[in-house]
């Protein structure tokens, strides 16, 4: 897939929040939360470590069409995290997306290329910010320890700092899957409630799975390949469904009836830069 790409070549990079992001044909990402305490601060250290590697996307159409359904799923979702979630681009081969503690949301841009409709990326995101909600990824680090403790013994005597340490490690896990298929399922679940109250069909991360299922693994999206078991996702979701009925009664389960989705083919990016500072 070719896609125009240009880096920032001034000094400072002006952003501003996803909520108010500008009506122009190269909306720019949110800037990141000020570090305030450990999960901030972790968080912080991983955008770090993505915009060192050059794969932020600064500014691009492409957040004219994730703004607006972020926007949607945050409100709905900010009640349950006492930090704010930001939408951040990234750009890789395979579609992905994962979350990071501190409220930051990375979406792979070949996801938005990805998506077959609406719901398919809602549902997804709905699915990424409901692990922040959980705490998943702390709780992951933290069964990581014996591990984290060894690879950062070595590492210091680098210089990284302690949270630049346990960035990369997290990094590591979150883009190989590393959660438990109880903790992927229990996202699922949660996934679909702010989706039905952002007024997103949930059904649209059970088509997702059905999609995938008989589909070519190179082509299948990281957080989806990793966790074999749909069917047992799925028929969890149905549960959750069925059990809740006043809530998801009213949303229809053919994916005939799904919102398509598209993006400006081969969008210009523009990449964050490590010497690239978000406006103050």
């Amino acid at each position: 897939m070719t896609r125009t790409i240009r880096f920032v070549a001034w000094g400072i990079w002006l952003a501003v929040p996803l909520a108010i992001l500008p009506t122009t044909s190269m909306a720019q990402a949110p800037v990141p939360e000020p570090v305030t305490d450990q999960e901030t601060e972790l968080g912080k250290a991983v955008y770090d470590e993505e915009r060192a590697k050059v794969e932020i996307i600064g500014s691009s159409p492409l957040y004219e069409n994730l703004k607006p359904i972020a926007e949607k799923i945050s409100r709905v979702a900010q009640a349950r995290y006492p930090h704010p979630f930001k939408f951040f681009l990234v750009h890789e081969a395979q579609p992905n997306a994962f979350a990071t503690p501190g409220g930051n949301v990375y979406v792979v841009d070949s996801l938005l290329y990805f998506a077959r409709n609406t719901e398919e990326l809602a549902g997804t995101l709905c699915h990424e910010v409901s692990h922040t909600i959980h705490r998943d990824a702390v709780e992951l680090m933290k069964k990581r320890r014996h591990i984290a403790e060894g690879e950062a013994a070595t590492a210091i005597l680098l210089g990284p700092t302690r949270a630049q340490i346990i960035a990369l490690l997290l990094l590591g896990e979150l883009q190989s899957r590393g959660y438990s298929r109880e903790a992927e399922s229990k996202a699922d679940v949660t996934g679909s409630d702010i989706c039905a109250e952002a007024g997103y069909n949930p059904w649209g991360l059970v088509w997702l799975f059905q999609d995938f299922q008989n589909a070519d693994k190179r082509h299948i999206p990281q957080f989806i390949s990793d966790h074999p078991a749909n069917p047992t996702r799925i028929e969890t979701l149905k549960k959750h469904f069925a059990a809740n009925a006043s809530t998801f009664s009213k949303f229809d389960s053919d994916p005939k009836s799904a919102t398509p989705f598209s993006v400006l083919k081969d969008a210009p990016v523009v990449f964050l830069r490590p010497e690239d500072k978000p406006a103050k």
